[in-house]
Parts: structure tokens; C-alpha cells; sequence
């Protein structure tokens, strides 16, 4: 790559953008390829967990039951989609909490609130969705984020099902929806919509009674969701929401507070466990060859600062996803796992790929490469560190990468498996191990030749003291303690 001298001044913002894209992508490509970098793509950074005022309480002393606005978050969709477009996002999901007459409040009263808000603020994409309450038994914890696409029927198609099938729809909810088996019912008629939704899973193991003891939302059933609707259901969330629990409205530290508020076991660096724990849930679906993506949110109710246990979206955890900057574009690339996730802006780049060396064959995140036993395999990586302050007005440096690699041995013996043995930390990458160039930093890991499909996944951190994300204590301050995840490239050996 020929080194060029930059004049910001002359050129602007956004072309010193493009051109560090470009500069990085071409890293990403052998000498010897014909192949060309995507033009016109780049990293827009999300959120498809925020909550408005239109997640309400309800006045039970009448008949129905009356939604009381605000109750249970407190902006308004413009306010949130302002504060997220502050905060660097280019694209949020309204997600707001079902009850029992829901469906018709967010027919006649959200969306057309979110339809002004994105007159208002077109800057930011703005998606309709939900948070879909997961029926079955207790269904309190059991959440999902269902997106749907930006289509004129929308709304009435969310309608549909939310009417139907929500876990909280009803007064009171039909018994039906105390079985499992309903959500079943309830992904098969999302996927039978004209315009198919996306389903992911939101907080998977806040419930969780202890380590590997899952409550509510079980590896199982994450299996059963995506075997019944595979092009709905992709993944799950991974930085969780309500990481500003720990802090108290003028900033300080709650030494007794619980990050992420996950009650009885704590999350992993601000990660959920079924996420954070090596060879574990995420390994274990991984393994079996499936496309299940991890994401992250901010599940903003209120802002920490006004009382609440949240940041503004954007302010800490970000999507993001590798796509043109528009809803189509950013639907597609949720849907193939073009996507990763940081806390605290840690990076805002990150451009994994596998390549079978001299020639064009290539792979990155979500994508899968299929190779011969005798191909001599390269991984490159390149991720950009901002030089600039973060939400928390912190300037955050990657002390570490991990390159984590695991094995797809086929569908797991047990339906609730969380266990994936043979996954390992193939290499940890430190500063002096990469070289900086445009601002991006770039690493090479010969892999050699492949004698068994497997995929490759991406690990960093800021954190000087843990090899492995440790369980976060009571009171910890969530911008001390950043972790970025790539999701997988997979590569399939074939033989001759």
C-alpha cells in the first residue's frame, strides 16, 4: 500500500474518511488479488433496543386498562433519535414494551410519532419494531428485538402480530400464551409476513440463577427459535443495556449497584454470559454451523443522569454494521451478520478477512469460505482506535485482540448445549504486534492449511487485567472496562 500524505484541511472530513476506508480495505486484499473493495459501504453504527415514552404502565382501576405514558421510559422518539444521532449513530430501532392493549397504542399513537420523527431528523434512519414479550410460562425477562423492515405496511404488519401473538397482549393474555410451544406459532407467522422481521434476542441470561444455570431463555430454546424461523431469528444481544446502573445521577459510583442489572449472576465485562464465556453458548451454536450474530444495545428507559440505570443510545454500546446508509442496505447486513459491537468507542472500524493466499478467494464477517485441504490460509485484520473522547469523556485505548477460533462439528448432541471444547484463543495480539498506518491498525495471522471447517471470531479489549472477561463486581465503573467483538468468518473445507 503507497503511503499518501493527507491534507484534512483541503479535502474535508468525509473524504479523509473514505480514504482511510480505502486505505485499510486495500490492506485486507493480497497483492496478488484482482479483487476490489465494496464502494460506496461503510461502518454506521446502531442500536435496536431503545425504549420511548410510549413504553408505558397501565391503569388497571379501569376496564380496559389504560396506558399511562411514560411510565416505564420516559422520552420521546424524537428526543431519543436526536440524542442517538449526538452520539454518532446513523441508524436506532424503536423497541417499545407490549401490554395488554399495546398493539393499538402503538398503532394509533407510536407510529405516527415515529413517522414525524423521521421527517424531523432524517440524519438518523429510524426502524419500527418492538420488543416482542416472548410467550411461555412467566414471561417476564423472556424479550426480543423485533425490527421490522422500512415498508409502507409496517405498521399493520407489526399489528399482526403483535396483536396475536405478543406474550402480553390481552386482557387478561389467553391461556395459549402461557405455553411455550406458542412462540413457535408465533415465528412461524412472522415468517410467513410478506416482509419478513428480524428477531433478536435481548438480555438471554439477565435471569440466569448463576453461572451456566439459565433461566427463562435456555439454549434450547434459542435452538427451537431459529430452526423454526431461521431468516427471523439471527442471534442475540451481547453488550447489554443498563450499564449506567452503577452510576448515580451526578456521576459517582454505587458501590452497591449491579451493572447491566443482572440480578443473580453479573454479566462478563458488560457482556452477557452466553456471549462473554469462551467455548460457551455463542461457541456452541457457532459450532454447529449457524449464522447467529451478537449485537449491542443501550435499552435506554431514561438517561442515568435523570435517575434511571441507562445511557443515551449511543453514548456506550454500538452496533455496527457494515452497509450504505439506507434501510434497506442496513436491514440486509443485520440480517448476514456484517456487524460488530463495542462499548465505550473503543474502535469504530473493523475489517476482518480470511483469504486462501494468491488468489482472489476471500472472506469477512458473516461470510463463509469454502477452501481445499491444500490452501494456505491467511487472516488479516485492520480496526481503527478513535483518538478522541467517548460518551464518558474518556479516551480509551485497545490494550489486546484475540483471535478465537472453534471448530463446526455439526449439530450438538444435546438441543441445551452451552459448551463448545474445542474453541480456544488461537493467538492474543498486543501493540507491538501491529503496525498503525492512516490511523488504522493491521495484523496478519498465517493460518496454514484447513483439515476441518471452523470459523474465526475477533476479541479486544482495553483491559490490562483480564485474559478472559471476568465476572463484573458490584459498583464498577462500566468505562474502565471495554470489549469489542467481531462476529465469525466461517470457513468450510471441501474436498477435491
Amino acid at each position: 500500500m503507497k503511503t499518501l500524505v493527507v491534507n484534512k484541511k483541503q479535502i474535508g472530513l468525509a473524504a479523509v474518511v473514505t480514504f482511510l476506508m480505502a486505505s485499510c480495505q486495500q490492506v485486507l486484499v493480497d497483492p496478488q488479488s484482482e479483487q476490489k473493495p465494496e464502494q460506496g459501504k461503510s461502518w454506521l453504527a446502531g442500536d435496536h433496543h431503545v425504549h420511548t415514552h410510549y413504553s408505558v404502565k397501565w391503569d388497571n382501576s379501569v376496564f380496559p386498562p389504560a396506558p399511562i405514558l411514560g411510565g416505564d421510559a420516559k422520552y420521546s422518539i424524537p428526543l431519543n433519535a436526536q440524542m442517538a444521532s449526538h452520539y454518532g449513530l446513523s441508524w436506532m430501532v424503536i423497541t417499545d414494551h407490549g401490554g395488554p392493549n399495546r398493539a393499538k397504542l402503538a398503532l394509533e399513537q407510536a407510529y405516527p410519532e415515529l413517522v414525524a420523527s423521521r421527517k424531523a431528523l432524517p440524519q438518523i434512519l429510524q426502524f419500527y419494531g418492538m420488543e416482542f414479550d416472548v410467550p411461555g410460562n412467566s414471561p417476564g425477562g423472556r424479550h426480543a428485538s423485533f425490527i421490522m423492515p422500512h415498508r409502507p405496511t409496517e405498521a399493520e404488519q407489526l399489528y399482526q402480530i403483535e396483536s396475536r401473538y405478543n406474550g402480553r397482549q390481552g386482557v387478561p393474555p389467553g391461556p395459549e400464551k402461557a405455553e411455550d410451544g406458542f412462540m413457535l406459532q408465533a415465528l412461524k407467522a412472522m415468517n410467513e409476513l410478506p416482509d419478513k422481521p428480524l428477531l433478536l434476542v435481548n438480555h438471554p441470561a439477565r435471569l440466569a440463577t448463576g453461572f451456566r444455570q439459565y433461566n427463562k431463555v435456555t439454549p434450547e430454546q434459542l435452538r427451537d427459535w431459529q430452526d423454526t424461523a431461521p431468516d427471523v431469528v439471527i442471534g442475540m444481544t451481547g453488550a447489554e443495556g443498563h450499564q449506567a446502573a452503577t452510576l448515580n445521577p451526578d456521576g459517582s459510583q454505587d458501590p452497591n449497584a449491579i451493572r447491566g442489572e443482572y440480578p443473580d449472576y453479573p454479566t462478563m465485562g458488560g457482556y452477557d454470559q452466553m456471549t462473554a464465556r469462551l467455548g460457551g453458548v455463542w461457541d456452541s451454536l457457532l459450532s454447529e454451523g449457524r449464522n447467529w450474530w451478537v449485537t449491542g444495545v443501550s435499552d435506554s428507559h431514561g438517561h442515568y443522569t435523570d435517575g434511571w440505570a441507562d445511557f443515551w443510545p449511543g453514548q456506550y454500546a454500538k452496533t455496527y454494521v457494515y452497509a450504505d446508509k439506507n434501510y434497506d442496505s442496513i436491514f440486509a447486513a443485520l440480517k448476514a451478520g456484517q456487524i460488530f459491537v463495542t462499548t465505550g468507542d473503543l474502535i469504530d472500524a473493523l475489517f476482518v478477512e480470511v483469504a486462501v493466499k494468491g488468489s482472489d478467494k476471500t472472506a469477512t464477517a458473516g461470510q463463509t469460505l469454502t477452501v481445499k485441504p491444500d490452501d494456505e490460509l491467511v487472516l488479516r485484520v485492520c480496526f481503527r482506535d478513535p483518538d478522541s473522547n467517548n460518551g464518558g469523556g474518556y479516551n480509551p485505548e485497545v490494550q489486546r485482540v484475540d483471535v478465537i477460533q472453534g471448530l463446526i462439528t455439526g449439530p450438538a448432541a444435546q438441543r441445551n448445549s452451552d459448551e463448545a471444547p474445542d474453541t480456544k484463543v488461537a493467538k492474543r495480539f498486543y501493540p507491538a504486534d501491529w503496525s498503525i498506518k492512516d490511523g488504522y491498525s493491521q495484523f496478519e495471522l498465517p493460518l496454514g492449511k484447513a483439515n476441518q471447517s471452523q470459523y474465526l471470531r475477533l476479541r479486544g479489549t482495553n483491559n490490562k487485567n483480564e485474559l478472559e472477561p471476568e465476572p463484573d463486581a458490584k459498583g464498577e465503573n462500566p468505562w474502565s472496562d471495554l470489549w469489542f467483538y467481531s462476529n465469525p468468518v466461517f470457513i468450510q473445507v471441501v474436498q477435491d
